[in-house]
């Protein structure tokens, strides 16, 4: 098989933090090459113990193992959502086997929202929304003119901007899952 068509594109993930909820929403596509493999991956889940959402954008396999480890850092310092995300990128950063894995992170809880890479980049948005993945770009800039203009709830926000990704970007499906802290 080509390179090109072995090139996994998966998912649009969205965080919106709005009078002390937080939604977390993402599409379910899954596409290698040119052919959509799956409509209803979930890609974005509640932390084991319920005080973050965590979801994923890259290569499953990887993110799912970076998922994995995350929830072990943040079992590692509870109610701490930056220290385990900065322990996670310097891990991710510093381990050789976990440099080769391709993918993106972004965590929340009810006050912040990190996005994490394997470059060791931990970055907190000033706005209290963040996207990423394939669509990501589509998605937040639907959800800033939705809280600038709207009073939607957050839940309401993040499926309406997926929506709206998914009518733009052809990496993104309609098929939306949504968790949520409030």
């Amino acid at each position: 098989m080509a390179e090109a068509l072995q090139r996994l594109r998966a998912t649009t993930v969205v965080v919106v933090i709005r009078d002390g909820a937080v939604a977390m929403a993402s599409d379910g596509q899954v596409t290698v090459g040119e052919a959509i493999m799956k409509q209803g991956a979930t890609k974005v889940r509640a932390s084991s113990d319920g005080a973050a959402l965590i979801g994923f954008a890259g290569g499953a396999a990887d993110a799912m193992a970076l998922t994995e480890r995350l929830e072990a850092q943040l079992e590692a310092h509870p109610g701490n959502v930056r220290r385990a995300a900065v322990e996670l990128a310097k891990d991710w950063r510093t381990d050789r086997a976990l440099r080769r894995l391709e993918a993106m992170l972004v965590v929340a809880d009810r006050e912040h929202i990190l996005v994490v890479s394997g470059n060791g980049d931990v970055i907190e948005p000033d706005d209290g929304l963040a996207a990423i993945g394939s669509g990501g770009g589509y998605a937040l800039a639907a959800a800033r003119a939705l809280r600038r203009r709207t009073e939607l709830a957050a839940a309401e926000i993040a499926r309406e901007s997926l929506e709206v990704a998914a009518e733009i970007c052809v990496y993104t499906n309609a098929h939306i899952t949504l968790v949520e802290l409030s």
